[in-house]
């Protein structure tokens, strides 16, 4: 059973376009729901996942196991990516990048990743990673709080939420999860706290920090285009406006036709891109998967293909 719903499942595994024989890069894994369906139309081709988190590669490893085992795992970060396929020698079909935090990370109050519960302000995925939640509100200095709860948290107070943050931790030393609500509980104007828990967008920033997801994602994905077979696809599924911004650039980065040509009639063949777009438009969840899983409302999918 999956411990963790997959958001747009059935779309990305349809915009993948799998073959029996291809080869398949979860670079996601989570807790399998993807890779499953993934390793289901697999019956010579092969797929290798990663993730930084120890507990999802156990649990999807024996999870997986019972489908078939077609499949090699690695418990590191995704940016790993082209150095695998140069050392594996492969060139993938498919790439699927889900770049939700998996909810049994988020629900686990020793993660700290949850406004909702008192653990540890922790925040790694991967839990021998060095630099964590607590590092950041107790070390970083005032600018660069601020600088990382406005860019990545898109957050209106981050001025009076890093003043109070830098007033606090003179004195002690903030590493619970609920003193951190509570501090940024008291510089919310009351109104806006009805709409939505305060803490949610200081929390999002300090995750992305932590674990560096924007720099890696943008990254891979690069290097995921350049390793992709002809005929093979991307599909990227994000939650937040930063990481569907940088998506959505670098497809069309790709995508783009030389304006020198763009609008000729009879446009060579050479000059066109090797890249298209497969989702004009995001794809987005249904009304009926928003009603079954709240947390899939902000998902975007987009899709590339290589033609070239």
């Amino acid at each position: 059973m999956e411990k963790h719903i997959s958001v747009l499942k059935d779309e990305a595994i349809s915009n993948l376009n799998i073959k029996a024989d291809g080869i398949y890069i979860d670079c996601t894994l989570g807790f399998g729901g993807h890779s499953s369906e993934i390793l289901r139309k697999l019956t010579t081709g092969q797929l290798y996942a990663f993730d930084k988190d120890i507990n999802a590669i156990e649990y999807s490893k024996s999870f997986l196991a019972s489908i078939n085992d077609r499949f090699t795992l690695f418990n590191e970060s995704f940016d790993n990516l082209k150095q695998r396929c140069e050392s594996l020698d492969i060139k993938p079909d498919g790439v699927l990048f889900d770049l939700g935090v998996s909810s049994v990370e988020i629900d686990d109050p020793k993660r700290g990743f949850s406004y909702m519960h008192d653990g540890p302000l922790d925040m790694r995925m991967d839990q021998n990673s060095s630099l964590t939640a607590e590092m950041v509100v107790n070390e970083y200095k005032k600018e660069d709080l601020v600088k990382i709860f406005r860019e990545y948290g898109d957050e209106r107070h981050a001025q009076k939420i890093v003043n109070e943050i830098i007033n606090i931790r003179e004195n002690e030393r903030i590493n619970r999860t609920l003193r951190l609500v509570e501090i940024i509980d008291r510089c919310y104007p009351y109104r806006e706290k009805r709409n939505s828990h305060p803490a949610k967008k200081v929390f999002q920033a300090l995750r992305i920090e932590v674990n560096n997801e924007l720099g890696e994602f943008e990254k891979t994905l690069y290097d995921a285009l350049d390793l992709l077979n002809v005929g093979g696809r991307i599909c990227v599924i994000t939650f937040h406006s930063l990481e569907d911004r940088i998506c959505k650039n670098i497809f069309k980065k790709y995508t783009d036709i030389d304006p020198v040509v763009k609008g000729m009639p009879n446009i060579p063949d050479d000059m066109l891109p090797d890249y298209k777009l497969i989702t004009k438009r995001p794809i987005i969840p249904t009304e009926k998967e928003i009603k079954l899983n709240s947390r899939s409302k902000s998902a975007k999918l987009r899709v590339i293909e290589r033609v070239k």
